[in-house]
């Protein structure tokens, strides 16, 4: 009877909201792919063109050679036979053969997806240890009761999630591979291979997702639990583990997003390290327009997205257990004055001091017989090797860099917070749009709108709101489960005023802390299309640009690569210890102290509404008095 038991309740969770979206999921999948095969029609090239140039570069495209390759393949017959015939292949195992390379292109992915997971895995490791030692600190004050004596910090963790991925991976292949020659820096012919393009990739990773777990630990060490384990003597390494287990839930939706990202996209670490992972397998396909092995990868990262994302949701229900299902958590996110701070300052200054020095300059003027020379008063941050100045290139760089990553940051914030109000819309959408790389994205983007400035920004812009719509969803998950929001409701409030007064005021704060985060990660991803030629072209001084241009020259002149980058992480430093002080205004009537008000505070009457039977139920039972028996 068991298996008949686990069945029913299977059916009654998909009659419950599973049948919809899994409808949902297919339908976003089924888009995807298909706007994938209609990717050389939507960029309005001739397909057997670029299939011949990927082919062969020197080969003469005539007419015949062209018309030869439309009949091989079957373009003629236009994208939706193409998508059938793959489809149809696919049901029976068989994903076609390569259109350049004319292989088998199931084997070829698997292998592929393979490669990128082993990768993963080690930078996964990388990225745990980096997030315990960004937590270290408070872990140790907050399990010993001494949290209210941290200080403001951060700033080593801003500049770890500020490098770029590709500047870590140059730096770490050119330095500890080449010149010391410690670790081997090509290939994929072992483990060894393996340390320095996981370290490129799970540093930054492990920055960001230490930096969200530092934020949830004091309101875990506040709880009542946490207080009673330490009055009681209980161990300070098993309060702070049990604290980590409080908090774990509310990232997991963003380190199932952190898998699949890193898989597919970690394009530019595959591409430095000669790695043959699915983001440069996808890469390649994604610009020859080989269609087959580009719609098999990116379904393989969509199945891969799906399968970690519902991972990460029933890990956390079984984290927080049934305190989930009976309402009995305690709010980790609760009003508190933004504490001040000199640091935001000083960056700030700072980064307004190097802009408003390289102003002046014009970033666009040559002189080949100043080429790559080193820092002086004449150039500050040196030259590059076309002798332009690097500073008046950084400082007019940043006018666009940073206003754009400020547009896009706002928007994702704006589109994080409203879907993730809507877990069963946002989140096969946000598994879905988590499985498209950058650089193919920029792809669609540039095929449906076209090339142009704001290009670049379209496509960080698609994928950058889900892992705030993640984020909220799961905060809103567990907030929904606090004890003071069943008191509230149980008092009359209706969904408004839980929305507006307690779930709001409790989610708000850290997803804004959360976007100002991943403000440099926003900047990264547009200067990563740079790297990759899919952004700004030359001239101009876009700091992804930038850095791709001067990244043949940094043995030679390191200057050229250390200043922009060092500017990079400036801007990850402010943006950090800004989000340290983005805080709700405490209001009176709540209090932090699980004691409750303190006597000076004005207790806030509940809203009052009509009654009805179910407030009726509620109300407590009047104990007859002696003339009344």
């Amino acid at each position: 009877m068991a298996p008949l038991t686990k069945a029913l309740a299977a059916l009654r969770v998909l009659a419950r909201g599973g049948g919809p979206t899994l409808l949902w999921r297919f339908v976003l999948t089924a888009g995807l792919v298909g706007s994938i095969g209609l990717l050389p029609w939507l960029s309005r090239t001739d397909p057997a063109l670029t299939v011949l140039k990927a082919r062969s570069a020197d080969r003469d495209p005539t007419p015949e050679t062209l018309r030869a390759i439309r009949d091989q393949l079957g373009l003629d017959d236009g994208p939706s036979v193409l998508l059938g015939r793959w489809l149809g292949g696919l049901l029976h195992g068989d994903a076609g053969t390569s259109w350049v390379s004319g292989a088998q292109v199931l084997p070829s992915v698997v292998q592929a997806l393979g490669v990128s997971l082993l990768l993963v895995s080690g930078a996964l490791v990388v990225a745990a240890v980096t997030a315990t030692a960004v937590c270290a600190r408070t872990l140790r004050l907050g399990s010993r009761g001494r949290l209210g004596t941290r200080g403001a910090g951060g700033t080593a963790t801003a500049v770890l999630a500020a490098l770029p991925e590709f500047l870590v991976a140059s730096v770490l292949a050119s330095v500890i591979g080449v010149q010391l020659g410690w670790l081997p820096a090509l290939g994929w012919y072992g483990p060894q291979w393996m340390v320095l393009p996981a370290l490129a990739l799970g540093l930054p990773a492990g920055a960001v997702l230490g930096r969200l777990l530092d934020d949830l630990l004091p309101g875990a060490f506040a709880e009542p639990w946490a207080l009673a384990a330490a009055s009681r003597g209980v161990p300070p390494k098993s309060v702070a583990r049990q604290a980590v287990r409080r908090c774990v839930p509310g990232l997991l939706p963003n380190l199932g997003l952190f898998v699949v990202g890193l898989t597919g996209g970690s394009v530019a670490v595959e591409q430095i390290f000669d790695i043959p992972g699915l983001g440069r397998l996808t890469l390649q396909a994604a610009l020859a327009q080989d269609l087959p092995v580009l719609q098999t990868g990116t379904l393989a990262l969509v199945v891969l997205a799906a399968t970690a994302g519902v991972l990460a949701r029933l890990t956390a229900r079984l984290l927080i257990g049934p305190a989930l299902r009976d309402g009995a958590l305690h709010s980790l996110h609760r009003p508190a004055p933004p504490a001040p701070r000199t640091l935001p300052l000083l960056y700030g200054a700072l980064l307004a001091a190097v802009i408003g020095l390289g102003l002046p300059r014009d970033a666009l003027a040559l002189d080949t017989l100043a080429r790559l020379r080193a820092p002086s008063p004449a150039h500050p941050f040196g030259t590059d090797a076309l002798g332009r100045d690097v500073l008046a290139r950084v400082a007019h760089g940043a006018l666009n860099t940073l206003g754009t990553a400020l547009a896009v940051s706002a928007a994702a914030l704006v589109a994080g917070l409203l879907l993730g109000l809507l877990p069963r819309l946002s989140g096969p959408l946000a598994d879905t749009v988590s499985a498209v790389p950058p650089v193919l994205a920029g792809l669609l983007v540039t095929g449906i709108t076209g090339s142009g400035p704001w290009t670049p920004a379209l496509a960080v812009g698609v994928v950058a709101w889900s892992p705030l719509a993640a984020h909220t969803s799961s905060l809103l998950r567990q907030e929904r489960a606090t004890t003071h929001l069943a008191a509230t409701r149980a008092l009359g409030a209706g969904r408004w005023y839980l929305l507006r007064h307690e779930l709001l005021p409790a989610v708000l704060p850290p997803v804004t802390r959360h976007a100002l985060l991943r403000l440099p990660g926003v900047a990264l991803s547009l200067a990563a299309l740079g790297f990759l030629g899919l952004g700004a072209q030359p001239p101009s001084p876009e700091w992804g640009l930038l850095l791709a241009e001067n990244q043949p020259y940094a043995e030679r002149a390191p200057w050229a690569v250390l200043f922009p980058a060092a500017v990079l992480a400036l801007l990850g430093a402010l943006a950090v210890t800004a989000a340290g002080g983005v805080r709700l205004p405490r209001r009176r009537g709540r209090t932090d102290s699980p004691a409750g008000p303190s006597p000076g505070d004005r207790v806030v009457p509940a809203p009052r509404r009509r009654p009805n039977r179910t407030d009726a139920l509620l109300a407590p039972v009047p104990t007859p008095t002696t003339e009344e028996r």
